[in-house]
């Protein structure tokens, strides 16, 4: 079916009223749900043969979290649904005042290759839980859970109301082409340009969920071993390919070399020495990204790690020391296991070399000084982010997550999932008891003086 008529297709369903219907939304989120469960054996191993994930990562950083979104938007959704009655002030005397929420229409849902299964699928149960029909675009780097998503919407929705495209290179061009009431895209900046780009011709409201270079800073306070740990993890999982992931340490000067033996140790306990040859420890997504990777190890600068495999697009846990600001891996957003240490020898030199990048999708703080706390969130600005721990907030699904600036607009997860694929529309009903004459022609000095005491 060509795209032109499946757009078509949802514009006359959604006409029709039943997606705004909420129990017909709950009906299809359930459905999903327990089709995810049926299939979750089958997305493990799509998982696996796209991105080499072990079925637990796949589970607790995919499918998991999924699940849990799922659950607490059902729920959840009739409270939010609901009109929200909010406060009437004097000048509307004689009235209610409420807020409704009604859906877009037809969304575009465009997704990565990093984690194909939890970026496409949470937006996606966003956008119908608010009411809307959704084309869906999974990345074309990630083949074979394109594929089982595809299977997965075909057993759960009908194709006027959730269509997958599993398009070609060109495909984000030509969807971009149909008309839509939203769209929600995740990826890299050049791309999302592109689609702002053409969400603006049309005037088409648009989230973009992108990325950047998130520093992690490593204050003296902190415990030193357990902040490795956690950055190990959160550095490492998926092999660095993850838009929240730590992109470089600024480790203060006095605790580097210390800093760097737990990081060691912890890579070698979680990974095993041997990384390459182990199972449970993923690969690159393709050649290219490989490549690239492989041209930003500076072997002179490598103090752990570095080998790699190119038959099985496998690169070791990576650390880099003595890292300049000039160096290639400084330059863009790394998403790979290789991390650049740098040091300052304040903290305000810390929030200076950070402040010279572009805002941040996220930011990590390890310290246990809460003036140096305070300082870091006061001055620099970031989507959102952890103190003394690494992209768990993610798994908080009362925070809303996004991007600010370069590195995305929009907010999503939870309530705000809800409210982003929702138009708040504001209504004053007012009741014909009462009409009061003061904002009627002709004005007077009473009319006046009535006025300025009613709009304190």
């Amino acid at each position: 079916m060509e795209l032109q008529h499946v757009v078509q297709s949802q514009r006359d369903f959604f006409s029709l009223n039943t997606t705004k219907n909420i129990k017909f939304r709950l009906e299809k989120l359930k459905l999903l749900k327990s089709n995810i469960l049926k299939f979750q054996d089958e997305i493990c191993e799509a998982l696996k043969a796209d991105l080499g994930k072990s079925s637990t990562e796949s589970y607790m950083a995919e499918i998991g979290m999924v699940i849990t979104e799922l659950n607490y938007i059902i729920k959840h959704l009739k409270g939010w649904a609901k009109p929200t009655t909010v406060k009437t002030p004097i000048s509307n005397m004689g009235a209610k005042s409420f807020i409704t929420y009604e859906p877009f229409g037809v969304v575009l849902i465009i997704s990565p290759w990093n984690y194909p299964f939890l970026l496409s699928i949470d937006p996606l149960i966003a956008a119908v839980s608010a009411g809307n029909c959704v084309v869906l675009k999974p990345s074309k780097e990630a083949p074979h859970v394109g594929k089982i998503i595809q299977k997965l919407i075909e057993n759960t929705f009908a194709s006027n109301h959730v269509f997958v495209v599993l398009g070609s290179e060109h495909a984000n061009q030509v969807i971009l082409e149909q008309k839509y009431d939203y769209i929600f895209f995740t990826g890299g900046k050049k791309v999302g340009k592109m689609v702002a780009t053409k969400a603006m011709e049309t005037l088409t409201p648009v989230s973009l969920e992108l990325g950047g270079k998130s520093p992690c800073i490593i204050d003296k306070s902190c415990d030193l071993k357990l902040a490795a740990k956690r950055l190990a993890f959160g550095k490492f999982l998926n092999c660095g390919q993850t838009c929240i992931a730590p992109d470089y340490c600024l480790v203060d000067a006095s605790i580097k070399e210390e800093f760097i033996k737990y990081v060691k140790q912890e890579i070698a306990q979680m990974y095993t020495l041997e990384p390459l040859k182990n199972n449970n420890y993923g690969k690159i997504i393709n050649k290219k990204q490989f490549d690239w990777l492989i041209s930003l190890i500076d072997k002179n600068k490598v103090v752990y790690g570095g080998k790699h495999n190119e038959n099985t697009l496998k690169i070791e846990p990576t650390i880099l020391d003595n890292v300049e600001l000039s160096d290639p891996v400084m330059q863009d957003e790394i998403f790979g296991p290789i991390l650049p240490i740098l040091t300052y020898s304040t903290i305000e030199d810390a929030i200076n070399i950070i402040k010279g990048f572009e805002k941040p999708l996220a930011l990590y703080l390890f310290s246990n000084n809460k003036q140096i706390q305070n300082q870091v969130l006061t001055n620099i600005s970031f989507g959102g982010g952890c103190i003394n721990d690494c992209i768990m907030h993610i798994a908080n699904i009362h925070l809303p997550f996004g991007g600010v600036g370069a590195s995305g607009m929009g907010k999503y997860h939870g309530k705000q999932s809800f409210l982003t694929f929702s138009n708040a529309r504001s209504i004053v009903k007012k009741y014909n008891w009462i009409d009061l004459p003061l904002r009627y022609q002709p004005y007077n000095k009473t009319k006046d003086n009535l006025i300025k005491k009613f709009m304190k």
